[in-house]
C-alpha cells in the first residue's frame, strides 16, 4: 500500500466520521473548462449586483493561487436536508438550508478539525479550508472529484441523495488519489426550467443569477423590481423551486446535525406571525442564522413584496 493510498482512505474515513455524506478528491490544477463559461457568464452580467463575483478571477480556476503549492482539492458534501418543513402552507417561506444554524459555523468547524487530523495523522502539510466564502468553485470541483454531476439548474446532483447539501473543500499540499467525474443523469428532464417562475434558467446548465428568487431577496440590497410581483411562489429568503421539482430529491434524506435542526417557532410561525415580525423575533429566531445576512429590513422588505 503505497503512503498517497493510505493517506486517502484515512482523510475519507475521518470525513465520514465527522458527519460529511461524501468525500471526493482532484488534483489541484487550473479548470480549463469552467474558465471560458465563468468569463462568458460574467461578461453576460448574469451576476447582476453580485460584483464579488468578478473579483480574483485567476484564482477561482487556480486553486495553487489560493494555496501555494497545493496538489489536492478535497471536496465534502453535508446534507441539510431537514425532518420537518414550515406548518403554514400559507406563510412566507425561506429555503430550507437556513433553518438552522448559519453552514459556515457548522462546516468551518468540521474542517478545521479534518485539517487538524491530516496534520496528527500525516504531519506537516499545508492546506486551507473553504466554504463558498472565498473565489472556489464549489460546484466544478465537487463534479471533478466524483461526487456528482452539475444538473440543469446548476446544482450539484447524485443519483442517491438529490441536491440539499453543503459542499466545502480543503485545498492541501499532499499528493493524494484522485477520484474521477461520474456522467451526468438528467437525461432529457426539464422539471427545474419549467417550474422556475422568473425563468432564471436562461438554458440548460445556465442560470441568470440576476433573476433568481435567491438572487432578488438576499443578495440585493435595493428595491425589488415591481416587474417580478407575483412570481416569487411565497419566498421570502432564498428560493428550493428547482431543488423541490428534482426528482433525485425523491432520494434526500434528513440530515442528522443537530445544528441543522431550526428553532421551533421558525416552523410554527404562520402567515400573520410573518406579516408582523418585530426586530426582537427576528433577532430571537434567527440567532446564529444565516437570514441574518439579509438583516431585518431586508427580510421585511421581502415579505412586504409578497403582500403587496
Amino acid at each position: 500500500m503505497t503512503p498517497k493510498h493510505t493517506y486517502t482512505k484515512s482523510i475519507k474515513e475521518e470525513a465520514k466520521r465527522l458527519g460529511f455524506l461524501s468525500c471526493g478528491i482532484s488534483k489541484a490544477e487550473f479548470l480549463e473548462q469552467e474558465a471560458p463559461r465563468l468569463e462568458k457568464w460574467l461578461h453576460q452580467n448574469r451576476n447582476g449586483q453580485m460584483s464579488y463575483m468578478e473579483n480574483h478571477f485567476d484564482k477561482r480556476l487556480d486553486p495553487t493561487k489560493l494555496v501555494e503549492g497545493s496538489k489536492s482539492v478535497v471536496s465534502l458534501l453535508l446534507n441539510y436536508y431537514p425532518s420537518e418543513e414550515q406548518k403554514d402552507p400559507e406563510a412566507p417561506k425561506i429555503s430550507k438550508y437556513a433553518y438552522g444554524t448559519d453552514y459556515h459555523f457548522v462546516i468551518k468547524d468540521k474542517l478545521k478539525q479534518l485539517l487538524d487530523f491530516i496534520s496528527e495523522e500525516i504531519g506537516e502539510v499545508h492546506g486551507r479550508a473553504f466554504v463558498d466564502s472565498a473565489p472556489v468553485l464549489d460546484k466544478a470541483w465537487a463534479a471533478k472529484s466524483g461526487l456528482g454531476w452539475i444538473g440543469k439548474n446548476s446544482n450539484l446532483l447524485t443519483q442517491k441523495v438529490g441536491s440539499f447539501y453543503f459542499i466545502a473543500e480543503l485545498i492541501l499540499d499532499l499528493d493524494l488519489e484522485y477520484d474521477t467525474p461520474v456522467t451526468d443523469h438528467c437525461g432529457t428532464c426539464t422539471a427545474c426550467i419549467d417550474a422556475c417562475p422568473t425563468q432564471a434558467i436562461v438554458e440548460p446548465y445556465v442560470v441568470d443569477g440576476s433573476k433568481c428568487i435567491s438572487y432578488f431577496t438576499i443578495e440585493l440590497k435595493e428595491e425589488i423590481p415591481n416587474s417580478y410581483k407575483g412570481q416569487f411562489d411565497n419566498w421570502m429568503f432564498g428560493c428550493d423551486i428547482c431543488q423541490d421539482v428534482c426528482p433525485w430529491n425523491r432520494f434526500s434524506k434528513a440530515h442528522s446535525e443537530p445544528l441543522f435542526n431550526p428553532k421551533p417557532d421558525l416552523l410554527q410561525m404562520t402567515k400573520k406571525d410573518w406579516e408582523e415580525i418585530t426586530q426582537e423575533v427576528f433577532s430571537k429566531v434567527f440567532q446564529k442564522s444565516a437570514v441574518k445576512r439579509t438583516k431585518f429590513s431586508g427580510l421585511t422588505r421581502n415579505i412586504q413584496f409578497l403582500k403587496d
